[in-house]
């Protein structure tokens, strides 16, 4: 059986400051810039969840594109949509919200929801020019 994937783009919106705690707030400014404004600030970010899999040979399908978009939707989107990352989502406590790490905190929510098929990759478009991609390693 062919192994194919599939891939769904969805949208959100959130804040985030990205800062160390373990860092003087000097060496957070140098580091981080603009990124580490005191109250935050937004992305408009874009994520695509790809999914590999054999076509089942009753749907035709690896993993119903419409199952895939409620799964991330319930999973990932209604709990990050215009959500402050620092401060109110539960799976990003404690973790500085890079996009390298927004996208494996994401990746480690979804992994287990997917099956039968078999998340492969995560890509996280932070602005129209800058992306993070995730294979799980």
């Amino acid at each position: 059986m062919p192994l194919v994937t599939v891939t769904r783009r969805l949208t959100f919106n959130a804040a985030h400051r990205v800062h160390n705690a373990a860092l003087s707030d000097e060496e957070n400014a140098r580091l981080f810039g603009k990124c580490n404004n005191p109250n935050g600030h937004g992305h408009n970010y874009t994520l695509d969840v790809s999914v590999r899999g054999p076509i089942d040979e009753r749907t035709g399908y690896v993993l119903d594109l419409g199952v895939l978009r409620q799964v991330v939707e319930e999973r990932v989107v209604n709990r990050i949509d215009h959500k402050h990352l620092n401060l109110d989502v539960d799976f990003m406590r404690g973790v500085n919200p890079t996009s390298e790490n927004i996208v494996v905190a994401i990746w480690r929510e979804l992994e287990p929801a997917v099956r039968p098929g078999t998340l492969v990759r995560l890509v996280l478009w932070e602005t129209p020019n800058n992306y993070v991609e995730y294979t799980g390693e």
